[in-house]
C-alpha cells in the first residue's frame, strides 16, 4: 500500500521534469535557430558559388578524378610507365629485348585494371553475369596474346602460352593462395567446399582427355595420314569442350545453383567493404566501359609486341621461348587473379580462392582453347591439340595433383607448398630442355617404324646429303 504522501511526490516531481523540460527546449530553441541559420546561409553561399562553375571546369575535375583513380588506384601503377617505353622502343627501334621487355612490364598493370574495371560493371549486371563477365574480362591478356600467335601462325608459342595460364592457376594462383593463407590462419579450422571443388576437377579431367588422345592417336594410326586423324580428332574434342563448359555453367548457375548458395553468400558478404568503395567510385557506367575499351586496345599492342619479338628476346636473353611462353606469359597475366586469389585467402575465404583459380583455369582449358582451335579452323589453320609429350605430362600431373589436393575437403599450408614446388619443378624444366626447333618447308620428313610404334623425324636435304632447291 502507499504511503499518503505519495501522490505529493509524484505530482511534484512531475512538475519539477515539465520545468526542467521547457527549460531545457528554451536553451535550445536559439541553437537550433542559430544553426537553421548557418545551414541556410551555408546554402545561399553554396547556391551563388555553383554558377561560377562553368560545364567545362566540371568536366575537367571529373576526368583528373577518374584518371587518378583509374591508375593511381592500384599499387602497380609505377609499372604504367613500361607502356610509353615500349611503344617509344618499337618507334625508335631499339633492341628488340627492350621492346619485349617493357611490354611485358607494362602488360601487368593493364591486367589489373581490366579486372577492376570489369567488377564495376558486373556490380550492375548482377552476380551470375556479373562473375561471368569478371572470369572474362580476367583472361583478356592471354586470349588476345592467343589470338595474335594465331594470326602470325605461330602454333607452338599459341600453345604453350595457353598451357602456361592453365598451369600458373592450378599451381601457382591455387597453391601460393593456399600457402599464404595457411601460414596466416595457423591453428583455425579450414574446410574447403568440396562440391565446387569436384565439379571443377570432373571438367578439368575431361579436358586433360581430349588433350591426350590426339597425342596418343599420332602413335596409334594405322596409315600414315596420323596427323590428319589428329587433326579432326582435335576439332571434334573442341566441340566437346564447349558443350562441357556450357554445361558446367547450366549446372552451376541454374539446375543447381543452391548447391553454390553458400559460396556466393560467403563471396557477398566478404564484399561488402568494395561495395561500398565501389559505390563511391567516380566512374560512371559508361565511363567504365569506355576505359575498358581503352586498356584492350592497349593490352593488344603490348600484345603483338610480345608476340613479334619474342624469338629475337629469346636469342638475346638467353631464355628459351618454351619458358617464356609456359612461365612468364601466364604470370603477368594472371597477376590480378594471383593477388585476388591470395586475399581472399588470407581471409579465410578459401572457397573464393577456388573460384579464381579453378574457374580461370576451366574457362581457359575448356572455352579459350577450343574457341582458338575453331578459329584456326575457320581460317583454314591446321592446330590440334597435340601439346608434345613432356608438356601434356605436365598438363595431367597437374591436375591430377590438384585434384588429390582437394579431394579431403581440407586445406593448410603444406599443400600449398607442394603445389608451389611442383609448378617450380615444371618451371625449371622447361628452362633446361632445349626447343626442338620448328620445322620448315625445306625439311625432309621420313617415316619408321620400331616396335610397332610409328615415329617420324625430319632431317634437311643437307644432311641427307641431297641438295635442296
Amino acid at each position: 500500500m502507499a504511503s499518503p504522501n505519495s501522490g505529493d511526490v509524484g505530482a511534484a516531481g512531475d512538475l519539477l521534469g515539465t520545468g526542467l523540460l521547457a527549460a531545457s527546449k528554451d536553451e535550445e530553441t536559439p541553437a537550433v535557430e542559430t544553426t537553421a541559420t548557418s545551414t541556410s546561409s551555408g546554402r545561399l553561399a553554396e547556391h551563388e558559388m555553383t554558377p561560377t562553375r562553368s560545364p567545362v571546369r566540371q568536366g575537367v575535375r571529373r576526368a583528373a578524378a577518374e584518371l587518378q583513380e583509374v591508375f593511381l588506384g592500384t599499387k602497380l601503377f609505377p609499372l604504367f610507365s613500361a607502356v610509353p617505353l615500349a611503344v617509344a622502343a618499337e618507334h625508335f627501334r631499339f633492341g628488340r629485348a627492350w621492346v619485349f621487355v617493357f611490354s611485358l612490364i607494362g602488360l601487368a598493370p593493364l591486367a589489373e585494371r581490366v579486372s577492376f574495371l570489369s567488377e564495376h560493371i558486373a556490380d550492375t549486371a548482377g552476380p551470375t553475369a556479373g562473375g561471368l563477365l569478371n572470369a572474362t574480362c580476367g583472361n583478356v591478356p592471354e586470349l588476345i596474346i592467343a589470338l595474335f600467335a594465331l594470326h602470325k601462325e605461330k602454333m607452338e608459342i599459341l600453345k604453350w602460352s595457353l598451357l602456361g595460364s592453365i598451369l600458373s592457376n592450378l599451381l601457382l594462383v591455387l597453391g601460393s593462395s593456399l600457402l599464404c593463407g595457411g601460414l596466416a590462419n595457423t591453428g583455425k579450422e579450414r574446410p574447403l567446399d568440396r562440391r565446387q571443388a569436384d565439379v571443377s576437377i570432373g571438367l578439368l579431367m575431361l579436358g586433360v582427355l581430349c588433350h591426350i588422345l590426339p597425342l596418343l592417336s599420332k602413335y596409334t594410326a594405322s596409315t600414315g595420314d596420323s596427323i590428319g586423324s589428329a587433326l579432326g580428332l582435335s576439332r571434334l574434342c573442341a566441340i566437346v569442350m564447349l558443350i562441357a563448359y556450357f554445361g558446367g555453367l547450366v549446372f552451376q548457375l541454374k539446375t543447381h545453383r543452391q548447391f553454390f548458395v553458400q559460396e556466393g553468400s560467403s563471396q557477398s558478404s566478404s564484399s561488402n567493404s568494395d561495395d561500398e568503395v565501389t559505390n563511391n567510385s567516380v566512374i560512371g557506367s559508361a565511363s567504365t566501359v569506355i576505359w575498358l575499351i581503352g586498356m584492350t586496345v592497349v593490352i593488344a599492342v603490348l600484345s603483338n609486341y610480345v608476340i613479334t619479338t619474342i624469338e629475337e628476346a629469346s636469342d638475346a636473353l638467353g631464355i628459351p621461348v618454351r619458358f617464356i611462353s609456359i612461365i612468364l606469359l601466364p604470370v603477368v597475366g594472371n597477376a590480378a587473379e594471383h593477388a585476388g586469389a591470395i586475399i581472399f585467402a588470407f581471409k579465410n575465404k578459401i572457397d573464393i580462392t577456388l573460384g579464381i583459380a579453378l574457374g580461370s583455369a576451366i574457362q581457359i582449358l575448356l572455352l579459350v582453347v577450343p574457341v582458338i582451335l575453331i578459329v584456326s579452323w575457320v581460317n583454314g589453320i591446321p592446330m590440334d591439340l597435340d601439346l608434345n609429350l613432356v608438356e601434356t605430362g605436365s598438363l595431367v600431373m597437374t591436375v591430377f595433383t590438384t585434384a588429390f589436393t582437394l579431394q579431403d575437403g581440407k586445406w593448410h599450408y603444406l599443400k600449398g607448398f607442394n603445389l608451389t614446388l611442383c609448378y617450380i619443378v615444371i618451371a625449371v624444366c622447361f628452362f633446361t630442355i632445349k626447343a626442338v626447333p620448328i620445322p620448315t618447308n625445306d625439311c625432309l620428313v621420313i617415316y619408321f617404324w620400331g616396335n610397332s610404334v610409328q615415329h617420324q623425324r625430319r632431317y634437311r636435304p643437307e644432311m641427307l646429303g641431297l641438295e635442296s632447291n
